[in-house]
């Protein structure tokens, strides 16, 4: 497939979309329900089914019983614990195997046109990217992530926290469901920002920008504390009445959907002449600049607080003029 019918490459061989990114027309006056409607099938689709589906099948059939959740015990929560590194392992994987590995359809739709290499002077442990990555991931990324699981389920089968059911609240929690992703890309755009405070960022944040160039298995090389944050959005579950299958929705929304942003290409190609679009433009030039795009342009956050990057020269212009004020205060000091 020509990647040069849906966008551009430069001198380096980075490619970049034709059309500018655009905020989601959600928190917008005067509303524009056209453009809604237009733009609600790609939130829907395909990622969020996919997680809903992945959320589904776990609740239904790979989570303990209400009555072996009751009690903390060492059995179900090591089981927890590999089911989710097996999850892990299989999509973080075989996207890295695809589209890194194989390099199956090379660097077509590829943001940065070069693939991830070693290097001797290299800040990853063992002067890996990917190995660095990897270990981050299955030391504290899903250990973490499955203690967050753990205590949701725990509190559910001892009904601490105002969970209830679809018979009683169908239309309370169907706009939970609905409306989660937004309250992700809100809770991390505020933890986002949080961590770029410079001494949070020098200690915390820096690992995950280790990977300027990001792959699948840089999703969730964080620092522990970054993880302990990130995954903090699931609270929001013990606070508000809610369902299992919700939560463990939720999970997969940060979780897997934490590879979706980091894949490193616009677009998928399935087949012949398919793609599948990842819409992970926006967190590709959050790597790339650093301190824009803290959000994935679901809300307007990034637009209000001028760190909005369109991929334009325009947006480009902006973040230099920002930068270098920033630096010129910092010089005043």
């Amino acid at each position: 497939m020509n990647d040069l019918s849906y966008g551009t490459r430069n001198k380096r061989g980075d490619w970049a979309p034709k059309d500018r990114l655009e905020t989601a027309p959600l928190f917008v006056f005067p509303p524009q329900p056209i453009k809604f409607l237009k733009w609600l099938p790609a939130y829907f689709l395909p990622w969020n089914v996919l997680y809903m589906a992945l959320a589904g099948l776990i609740w239904f059939y790979l989570t303990p019983s209400v009555g072996t959740s009751k009690t903390l015990a060492p059995g179900w929560v090591l089981y927890l614990l590999v089911r989710n590194s097996v999850m892990v392992l299989l999509i973080y994987g075989l996207l890295e195997l695809r589209l890194y590995v194989k390099r199956a359809q090379g660097n077509h739709f590829k943001f940065n046109g070069k693939f991830p290499a070693d290097h001797p002077s290299s800040v990853f442990m063992f002067k890996s990217q990917n190995v660095d990555n990897i270990i981050r991931t299955f030391a504290t990324g899903v250990p973490i992530w499955t203690a967050y699981e753990v205590v949701g389920l725990w509190c559910y089968a001892n009904g601490y926290g105002p969970w209830t059911t679809f018979a009683r609240h169908p239309y309370w929690l169907t706009f939970l469901g609905l409306v989660f992703p937004v309250w992700h890309e809100f809770h991390f755009y505020g933890i986002h920002r949080l961590i770029h405070v410079p001494v949070l960022y020098r200690h915390i944040h820096s690992v995950h920008h280790n990977s300027i160039n990001p792959s699948p298995w840089s999703s969730l090389s964080m620092h522990p504390v970054e993880h302990l944050l990130y995954w903090s959005d699931s609270l929001i579950h013990l606070l508000l009445p809610s369902h299992p299958l919700l939560f463990l929705y939720g999970l997969q929304v940060t979780g897997v959907g934490a590879v979706v942003g980091h894949v490193g290409f616009d677009r998928i190609e399935v087949g012949a002449r398919g793609t599948i679009e990842t819409h992970c433009y926006a967190h590709y030039l959050h790597h790339k600049h650093f301190e824009v795009n803290y959000a994935d342009g679901t809300t307007a956050l990034d637009k209000l607080f001028g760190t909005w990057h369109d991929g334009s020269p325009e947006s480009q212009a902006r973040m230099d003029a920002r930068y270098a004020e920033k630096v010129a205060r910092i010089n005043r000091k």
